[in-house]
């Protein structure tokens, strides 16, 4: 009989299916041995997987071993859904495993395989791939149009935050509850640190994240009821005493396999159809769901393993130590202190911090993006192989020569004045570049464009800001000073 082996990032019904032989799942410490992962993500992934075996029961093989080999090899007949790593996935070939399509993803590999070829020498664009995911699925169309009559809102989605607002003033996220498991997970990780010689980043605070399916689908309702109808304006907006704002905090849950991206697309889109969520905030959710995460998805197995070692800019500098250990006190630059806080408070932050606030400054220091990668994977509760690595070396640290993205994704001080609370309690002035007040991402924005001047100089949605070089009268104090900082934190 052919047993199946789940991994801990599929860990939703549609995972088993129709499968009616015994299941087998492996908890390896050795993962844990190899990588420095953030304590709150290891408590939701090892508190996901035993909730599931607990609901499973007896259909279930739940074993704990150092290796995932050392228990798969025991079996005669294994198969597994395509797992979501090129390193899992050589696992399994070498284990001689049968390996079944992917599953928790919108659109199969072989249609986006198809789409991908018959662009020709066209470059790949996520917004066509995204019209064409909706065509195709058929969501948020009426008579095969755009519902609201345009494909994308993302314009009446870039507002910054309510002046003078302390809080979004949206409803709470929903919270789940932690059982017995949580208790014996957190003590199976205390043991491990006090035992085992394995140490993790951050802190693990209750648990925030959704770890069963029951879970992730009262997380889902209560966004789409409470938090979706505000979601779309201020999505892009950062306020330090309210960093949940109308994010729905499910990607967590998504990727552990929780919830299949359609039934999330479907129930926001009943809301439109209800009245009760405007297009644009249902809009831009739904290009999340079914759009951008397929498309990193797609992404990640079409530019294949090699991928990863991009590096276009040429960007060595190592990873600080200071910003690898989210040391928030080490910098008086509000931005990065407050979201490198929030990071080892819960492993989370939304994508704007991401982007705008930790990729941004790394890019513009020039550190090494495998390096970027390999921390944004291990301090991020949602963070996995096929999500980081197209995100962080494709979008963010544009290391990938513009494959993924037709421009870097950094600016200096001003984007993050408008679009946050920071700079109001920064020691740092956003519109000052050289000097003890200069702010480290304004003297960093030119910095970073005057490094790669040649690079940009032809690129159409650069080449204006290139020229701006010519026009300021202090840039070369500006490269010195930078110059002098390294990876100093400001």
């Amino acid at each position: 009989m052919t047993t199946r082996w789940l991994f801990g990032d599929q860990l939703g019904p549609h995972f088993v299916g129709d499968h009616r032989g015994p299941l087998l799942m492996v908890e390896s410490l050795g993962v844990f041995r190899r990588r420095r992962f953030h304590r709150a993500k290891a408590h939701l992934v090892l508190s996901a997987m035993r909730h599931r075996a607990a609901e499973l029961g007896d259909r279930l093989a739940y074993v704990r071993a150092e290796t995932y080999a050392e228990v798969v090899a025991a079996h005669d007949h294994v198969e597994v859904v395509h797992p979501t790593s090129f390193a899992a996935l050589g696992l399994v070939e070498r284990l001689g495993a049968t390996v079944l399509p992917p599953r928790g993803f919108a659109t199969p590999r072989e249609d986006f395989e198809r789409w991908a070829e018959g662009r020709g020498a066209t470059r790949l664009v996520m917004e066509d791939f995204y019209r064409r995911s909706r065509l195709a699925h058929g969501v948020l169309l009426d008579g095969g149009e755009p519902a609201g009559g345009r494909w994308n809102f993302d314009h009446d989605n870039r507002e910054p935050p309510p002046k003078g607002a302390a809080t979004l003033g949206v409803t709470e996220p929903w919270w789940p509850a932690e059982d017995e498991i949580d208790a014996q997970v957190r003590e199976d990780l205390d043991r491990w640190e006090r035992d085992e010689g394995i140490s993790f980043l951050g802190r693990d605070g209750e648990r925030r994240f959704p770890a069963t399916r029951r879970e992730a689908l009262a997380a889902l309702d209560h966004f789409v009821e409470h938090r979706l109808p505000e979601f779309g304006a201020h999505e892009d907006a950062i306020l330090e005493g309210d960093p949940w704002m109308a994010h729905s905090l499910i990607s967590a849950p998504m990727n552990l396999g929780l919830l299949d991206p359609l039934e999330v697309a479907e129930r926001a889109e009943a809301a439109y159809r209800a009245g009760a969520a405007p297009i644009a905030s249902v809009e831009g959710f739904v290009r999340q769901v079914i759009g951008w995460r397929d498309y990193v998805w797609h992404t990640y197995w079409h530019q294949g393993d090699g991928y990863r070692r991009e590096n276009g800019l040429r960007a060595t500098e190592r990873l600080p130590r200071w910003f690898a250990e989210l040391d928030a006190g080490a910098t008086d630059a509000r931005c990065l202190s407050h979201t490198l806080e929030q990071v080892a408070e819960h492993g989370w932050v939304h994508h704007i911090p991401r982007l705008m606030v930790l990729g941004s400054y790394a890019l513009q220091r020039g550190w090494s993006p495998r390096q970027v990668t390999d921390w944004f994977h291990r301090a991020f509760v949602d963070g996995y192989d096929w999500v980081m690595v197209p995100n962080v070396v494709g979008m963010s640290q544009h290391a990938d020569g513009g494959v993924m993205m037709t421009k870097p994704y950094t600016s200096g001080g001003a984007y993050i004045s408008k679009m946050s609370d920071h700079c109001g309690s920064c020691r740092f002035d956003p519109k000052v570049r050289v000097g003890d007040d200069a702010c480290p991402f304004t003297a960093g924005y030119w910095w970073f464009l005057d490094r790669h001047r040649e690079t940009f100089a032809g690129n159409h949605r650069m080449s204006r800001a290139v020229n701006g070089l010519d026009r300021l009268k202090d840039l070369d104090a500006l490269v010195e000073q930078e110059d002098a900082r390294g990876n100093r934190a400001p």
